[in-house]
């Protein structure tokens, strides 16, 4: 098995009067090796760079620290502007840890955080990240699933969680009343075919997909 490569990623929320939150998205490169061509949250790997800031933050783990500066770093990167945002913005959410057997693996922890209402319209770098814009989790699943565009497993689950709330504080509460624990998908045999499942009880809606539909990255 590959070791994981430990990574971060942030979903900004932009709140609308009225209207579920917008999330901030991107559109990978298709060039790249790691979900070439789909749509994800801005983030990406934790850095040598970001453990030695992480010392400065002694009220945090050490890992905890340095996820948050990679995921802030990470978003400037691909999108232009960091928002103002500071480490202790971002509210853990989930970690995602994968064992593909061929393929590269990250231990990826999830942070969300809300931007103002008026927060301005991403632009891509053009390299790691092509396309960025803002749309609630409910729409980009729409897109998705219309076949305008890939969302690879573990975004899939995050957008269908995300799109459960109205509002930031909602999904600040909801983290708040589910354990983060590294999720793990697993292949289950059923009498209708393959899935592939995560446990139940993190607060995720959707638990298993079929096999044959899956984009794993």
């Amino acid at each position: 098995m590959i070791e994981a490569i430990p990574a971060a990623t942030l979903v900004l929320f932009r709140d609308r009067a009225g209207e579920p939150p917008e999330l901030l998205i991107t559109q990978r490169a298709a060039g790249m090796v790691f979900a070439g061509g789909a749509l994800v949250f801005p983030g990406g790997r934790i850095d040598p760079a970001d453990r030695v800031h992480a010392v400065q933050h002694p009220e945090l783990s050490e890992d905890d620290a340095a996820a948050r500066i990679a995921a802030i770093r990470e978003t400037v990167e691909e999108v232009g502007f960091g928002f103002g945002l500071g480490i202790h913005d971002l509210v853990p959410f989930a970690r995602w840890l994968p064992k593909h057997r061929q393929a590269r693996n990250f231990d990826t922890r999830f942070y969300i955080a809300r931007v103002s209402a008026d927060a301005p319209e991403p632009k891509a770098d053009g390299g790691e990240t092509v396309r960025a814009f803002w749309a609630s989790a409910a729409d980009v699943l729409a897109m998705c699933d219309r076949g305008e565009a890939d969302i690879i497993f573990p975004t899939r689950r995050n957008l269908e969680r995300l799109a459960q709330f109205d509002s930031f504080d909602a999904a600040v509460s909801h983290a708040l009343a589910h354990p983060i624990v590294p999720i793990t998908p697993f292949h289950e045999e059923r009498e209708d075919g393959a899935w592939l499942c995560i446990p139940d009880g993190l607060g995720y809606p959707v638990t298993a997909e079929r096999w044959t539909s899956v984009m794993r990255g």
